[in-house]
C-alpha cells in the first residue's frame, strides 16, 4: 500500500512526514512515491522514494498518466498539492476507488465553490461568518484590497492606498474583487489546518498566527489555542457536505471586536501545514489509519500551543548532475 504525493515541488517536509507515517504505521516497505514535470529538480521528489515526471495537468492524458502509475506501482493512496489539479483528481475519484486506490481531495462541488472567491463569499455568509465589504471601484474610498476571483499563492494581489496607485487594468471587475482593508492595526490574520473526515465531520482544529509570508505561504507563525475562533469554527463548520482531508481555512479576528472575517478556504494541504504536524497535530497519519485500514479518526485537541516557527532556506546538493 504505497502513496503517491503530486506536483511535489519543494513539498520537503510534506513527503517526508508521509514517509516517516507510513513506514511507522505500514512497514518499512512502504513507498512515498511523487511526481513533478521535472522530478530530478525537484527537491521533494529527491526526498520521496522515487519521483516520477508527468506532463502538465491541462494535457489531455494526465489522469490516465497517474492513473497508470498507481496500477503499476501499488499505490493506494494520492496526495494533491496544489489547487489545478483537485478538480481533476476529483472528477476521476470514483474511477479510482473502483481499482483501491484513495483520491484525498474533497468533492467537485465544494472544490467549485473553493475556486471562485464570489462562491467563497457565499459561503462563509451562509455559515455565519462576516465578509470583507465590496467596494464600488468606480468611487473607491482607500484603501483598496484587490485580488482575482480565482487566484492562488498571493498572485496579482493588490493594497491600492490612494487612486495614483490605481492602474485601469485593477478595475477589470470580471477579473478582481474590490475589497475594504482588514488592517494588521485592528485585525490579526490566522490560517488554521482543518481536518476532516471521509464522512465531512471536522476533528481537528489548528489555527497558526500568520506572523510573516512569503510567496503566499507561512514563513513565520505560531500556533494560538485561541478558543474563542476554536469554538466558533467548530460551531460553524462542523460539517461540510464533501469535504475531505486536510483544509486550510483562512481568517482575520478583530482585536477588539472579537470579529471573525472568512477569507477563503484552500482544500488541500496549506505550506504552513509543517507547523501543525510538529505541533502534534498529526494529518498524514490519520490519512493513512482511515483510508488504508479503516480506522475512525477521533475528535484531537491536544496539539502544542504557542509553537513558533521561523523558516529559513537550506541547500540540497546532487553530484554530477549533467544539466543541458
Amino acid at each position: 500500500m504505497n502513496i503517491l504525493i503530486t506536483s511535489a515541488g519543494r513539498r520537503v517536509s510534506l513527503v517526508s512526514y508521509f514517509k516517516k507515517e507510513a513506514k511507522r504505521i505500514l512497514g518499512e516497505k512502504t513507498k512515498v512515491y511523487t511526481t513533478d514535470l521535472l522530478p530530478e529538480m525537484s527537491s521533494a521528489c529527491l526526498t520521496s522514494d522515487k519521483g516520477f515526471k508527468v506532463g502538465r495537468f491541462s494535457d489531455d492524458d494526465y489522469m490516465d498518466v497517474i492513473f497508470d502509475l498507481c496500477v503499476e506501482h501499488d499505490i493506494k493512496l494520492i496526495v494533491p498539492t496544489i489547487d489545478t489539479e483537485l478538480k481533476l483528481l476529483a472528477s476521476e475519484r470514483d474511477r479510482f476507488l473502483k481499482a483501491g486506490i484513495h483520491s484525498i481531495v474533497s468533492d467537485e462541488t465544494f472544490i467549485d465553490i473553493c475556486r471562485d472567491k464570489r462562491s467563497m463569499n457565499k459561503f462563509f455568509e451562509e455559515k455565519e461568518f462576516l465578509i470583507p465589504e465590496t467596494i464600488d471601484i468606480h468611487k473607491p474610498i482607500f484603501p483598496v484590497f484587490i485580488k482575482p476571483y480565482n487566484g492562488s499563492s498571493s498572485k496579482d494581489i493588490f493594497l491600492v492606498k490612494d487612486a495614483d496607485m490605481l492602474a485601469n487594468y485593477m478595475k477589470d471587475k470580471d477579473r478582481f474583487m474590490h475589497l475594504e482593508y482588514l488592517s494588521p492595526k485592528d485585525y490579526k490574520e490566522y490560517t488554521i489546518d482543518l481536518y476532516y473526515n471521509n464522512e465531512g465531520s471536522l476533528k481537528c482544529i489548528v489555527p497558526r498566527v500568520r506572523i510573516a509570508v512569503r510567496g503566499g505561504e507561512t514563513n513565520k507563525g505560531i500556533t494560538q489555542k485561541n478558543q474563542f475562533i476554536i469554538n466558533f469554527v467548530k460551531d460553524k463548520l462542523a460539517y461540510i457536505e464533501g469535504a475531505r482531508g486536510c483544509l486550510t481555512l483562512q481568517i482575520f479576528h478583530g482585536f477588539q471586536n472579537n470579529k471573525i472575517y472568512g477569507i477563503e478556504i484552500n482544500p488541500r494541504f496549506g505550506g504552513g501545514y509543517p507547523l501543525s504536524y510538529l505541533a502534534k497535530a498529526n494529518y498524514p497519519a490519520w490519512i493513512i489509519q482511515e483510508y488504508l485500514l479503516g480506522k475512525e479518526v477521533h475528535s484531537f485537541e491536544e496539539w502544542e500551543d504557542k509553537l513558533l516557527l521561523l523558516r529559513h532556506d537550506n541547500e540540497m546538493l546532487v553530484h554530477g548532475f549533467e544539466y543541458q
